[in-house]
């Protein structure tokens, strides 16, 4: 229960990142544009004055990564993020900035919604 309700404080945070615009270009990184999830707030191997990489393993994500590619470098770009399969790396190689935005807009408001009606029901049991 508490992982459920630290992957729902997660996608909250990931969300509102989104929606502020947090992976529009910006002065740490201006010649490329941000990677979903690892230039994130979400990300444990941001830059924090901490040289030590962390391993994916930890993240709260990584039970959202299908089990087949969770050992593949970087895991978070695996996620389905819709009913197709389309993830942030099959984005990376075939769509727009634009529409990986809006594909990852949509799959946080459905997984909160999930993740909070299952609270809901969870409490009312």
């Amino acid at each position: 229960m508490q992982d459920r309700q630290k992957l729902l404080e997660v996608l909250k945070t990931e969300l509102t990142f989104l929606e502020q615009g947090g992976y529009r270009r910006g002065p740490r990184y201006p010649w490329r544009p941000a990677f979903i999830f690892e230039d994130s707030p979400t990300c444990l191997n941001q830059p924090r004055g901490d040289a030590e990489r962390k391993t994916c393993e930890l993240c709260p994500l990584m039970d959202l990564v299908p089990t087949d590619r969770r050992n593949r470098p970087f895991p978070c770009r695996h996620i389905d993020l819709n009913d197709s399969g389309e993830t942030v790396h099959s984005f990376y190689e075939y769509g727009t900035e634009e529409e990986l935005e809006a594909a990852l807009g949509d799959w946080l408001r459905k997984r909160i919604r999930e993740l909070e009606n299952d609270r809901a029901s969870g409490q009312a049991a």
